[in-house]
């Protein structure tokens, strides 16, 4: 076993906070005429193209906020819903500044701050991750995001980033994640990984299959509260 990490870097969409269960209840909350479930589901689904897009040149930097917009205002469309002013949709785009940490984040990451450094390391951009840690109470010690290093995960420029930042090795560095892509790309990178079930990411209609243990990844835990005990967090 490598020796513990200084620095736990956490992804933040459906790792810290339930983004489709957030966006499902705004849309209830607003009288949108969708389906919560398929209406948050088609928003995140544009998220990963509208990345590509970036890290093609197709589109200069783009900060998550403004590529939440276009997809935003694609998704509108699909849905056929027409009746939004502008200030509606401007709102409503600012619901992903507004996600609701899982019931296990605020107290686990307590405990995993009080004998490690935790960190950010989004895809979203500063001005989203700091509402959010001010608006469901994330105790981070620093924000970093993409937009600090003009690099959307998976690249290497992100991970490798965060070790930079904090002058310490790649393997001194933890990605705790959700998602086994990021932690793959984290782990090529030299970083330790961590690996958190999320089965209600997707919502609870949908079966998460990619909750096996896998070879790159250096703890599996079922949340943040077991992530600390294997950690030896009080």
């Amino acid at each position: 076993m490598k020796p513990l990490p200084k620095v736990l870097a956490f992804d933040v969409f459906g790792t810290v906070v339930d983004w489709h269960g957030s966006i499902a209840t705004e849309v209830k909350r607003i009288g949108l005429n969708a389906d919560p479930d398929a209406f948050a589901t088609a928003w995140r689904n544009g998220y990963r193209p509208a990345m590509a897009r970036v890290r093609s040149g197709e589109l200069p930097w783009t900060k998550i906020d403004d590529l939440h917009r276009l997809i935003l205002d694609g998704v509108l469309n699909e849905f056929a819903i027409t009746h939004l002013s502008e200030d509606e949709k401007k709102h409503l785009n600012l619901v992903w500044h507004r996600l609701l940490p899982w019931e296990d984040t605020i107290a686990g990451l307590l405990r995993l701050k009080s004998k490690f450094t935790i960190v950010t390391l989004s895809n979203g951009n500063l001005g989203l991750l700091a509402n959010m840690a001010k608006n469901a109470g994330l105790p981070w010690d620093l924000i970093l995001s993409a937009e600090v290093f003009r690099h959307y995960k998976p690249d290497p420029e992100t991970y490798l980033g965060v070790a930079s930042t904090f002058d310490v090795t790649p393997e001194e560095v933890m990605l705790v994640a959700a998602h086994k892509d990021d932690l793959l790309a984290a782990s090529k990178c030299g970083l330790q990984t961590a690996f958190i079930e999320r089965p209600l990411e997707f919502g609870k209609n949908v079966q998460r299959d990619d909750l096996a243990i896998e070879s790159f990844t250096s703890y599996h835990a079922k949340n943040f509260l077991d992530l600390a005990d294997q950690l030896g967090c009080k």
